[in-house]
């Protein structure tokens, strides 16, 4: 009989020819999704060392062999192969559509147990299958006996089952994702993970586990919905003799300079009465409120003092007639040359006032309306960019001084940040020209350190532009 005749000598050839030829491809592949670290290495692997010998084994006994698919051997190789497909089916399908999803996608926001649900009813499907083909199982007899089954199994887990199917209901309606912010009855911070049982809820004191029936029983606000409406109420005290207006001023200016801010929004400042006010700023993300209160309080602890306003009816009595001589002394009499008589002739116009950390000191592009000499900390300089980014070109420390141009009646060429907690001794323009005016050397000086800055922001700008 010639062997060309028989149906098998085709299948040994393609065999023979086809698995070398899979596996080089395959590997190949595999190297370069490797080198390019794509999260579908794995399942290459998985295709490459398993699925192609398996897929090639099997042909060979059924087809170059000749042994019937019924043999006991070829159903317990082909339910290995089945049982092959179904983790690759179920791996490819985790890596393409979720392991690659942007962050901010709701591929990567949607909640786990969907995915749960996808893969229990993926693997139901592939046994039913493998059961029905290989095996020759009637798959609809066993459905009614799992579904009487699972009749008993509710009855005898009402409460776990109960969770679940609260879950699905709820998270089908899709109150809330993954990073959202909840304020519930017994929790309040940001929804990390979204299970069968229970919503995993990151707080400020740890991760507080919250049943799904209760979310689905109970009301809770979603912080994170609709996006970037997110307000932060801050309530503050004053002595009652404060002027309202003027404290709203003042509260609302130190809430517009928070970094937590969101863009193209201004906080808004009302006084309640009893000398009470309340002030409310719009927030990028709920993540930011205690952020934005915890700088907010600090900086108005500080302003109130320099505004002459009594936070908590507190008087401040920083600024003594002591502290501005020494600092006159000190610093700024070496500073701008001036003789006993002249620093004298300042102390009454003269006082000195303290910055908390970060808080803003000197706004670019706004004319000052004195000087102000640092005594003890330091100021970070800032430039700001086209793109409206601040970009640091200097720092500040103690003997420097801020707002010189003032005496040029100059809008500020740079920012001024301070770094730590600054004292500053502040001088009013008008009474400091007084003594400058007729100083020439000095006011040369004081020129060239204008020119200096404005260069030094213009030089910074053009090179973010550039870049």
């Amino acid at each position: 009989m010639n062997v060309l005749s028989t149906p098998w000598f085709y299948w040994a050839v393609a065999i023979a020819i086809g698995l070398p030829v899979g596996l080089i491809i395959l590997t190949e592949l595999h190297n370069s999704l490797v080198r390019r670290q794509s999260h579908l290495a794995r399942q290459v692997s998985l295709l490459r060392n398993y699925l192609l010998p398996l897929g090639a084994l099997l042909l060979l006994l059924v087809k170059a062999s000749q042994i019937p698919a019924g043999d006991g051997t070829v159903r317990i190789l082909t339910t290995l192969f089945g049982f092959l497909v179904l983790v690759l089916l179920l791996s490819a399908l985790n890596a393409t559509v979720f392991q690659s999803a942007p962050e901010d996608s709701w591929r990567k926001r949607l909640p786990t147990i969907f995915l749960d649900v996808a893969r229990f009813a993926l693997i139901g499907v592939g046994l039913a299958m493998i059961l029905s083909y290989v095996w020759g199982v009637r798959v609809g007899g066993i459905f009614t006996a799992l579904g009487v089954t699972s009749v008993v199994i509710g009855l005898m887990l009402q409460n776990s089952v109960g969770q679940i199917v609260s879950g699905l209901f709820m998270l089908f309606e899709q109150p809330f994702r993954i990073d959202d912010w909840l304020d519930t009855p017994t929790a309040r911070g940001r929804v990390v993970e979204v299970n069968w049982r229970a919503v995993h809820i990151e707080t400020g004191t740890g991760l507080r586990i919250t049943p799904n029936s209760m979310l689905a029983t109970t009301s809770f606000t979603n912080l994170s919905r609709p996006g970037g409406s997110h307000k932060c109420t801050i309530t503050t005290k004053f002595a009652l003799a404060d002027a309202p207006n003027k404290v709203c001023a003042m509260l609302t200016r130190v809430a517009a300079g928070l970094p937590q801010l969101k863009s193209g929004t201004m906080p808004e400042t009302v006084a309640l009465g009893g000398g009470e006010y309340r002030t409310t700023v719009r927030l990028r993300s709920p993540a930011d409120d205690g952020v934005a209160q915890a700088t907010f309080l600090p900086w108005v602890w500080y302003a109130a003092r320099r505004e002459e306003l009594h936070l908590d009816e507190a008087d401040d009595e920083f600024s003594t007639s002591d502290r501005v001589q020494d600092a006159l002394r000190t610093m700024v009499g070496p500073e701008l040359r001036l003789s006993l008589t002249e620093q004298q002739s300042l102390v009454p116009y003269a006082r000195v006032v303290r910055y908390g950390a970060d808080e803003i000191v000197q706004h670019a592009g706004v004319v000052p309306k004195g000087m102000a000499f640092i005594i003890a900390g330091s100021v970070r300089l800032t430039a700001t960019a086209e793109d409206g980014s601040v970009i640091p070109i200097g720092t500040l420390n103690q003997g420097a001084f801020l707002g010189v141009t003032a005496l040029t009646r100059q809008p500020n060429p740079a920012g001024a940040v301070a770094v730590e907690e600054m004292t500053a001794l502040e001088i009013d323009r008008e009474h400091l020209e007084r003594v400058v005016m007729n100083k020439p050397m000095l006011l040369q000086e004081l020129g060239r350190l204008i020119d200096e800055r404005q260069s030094k922001a213009r030089r910074v700008g053009h090179r973010e532009r550039v870049g």
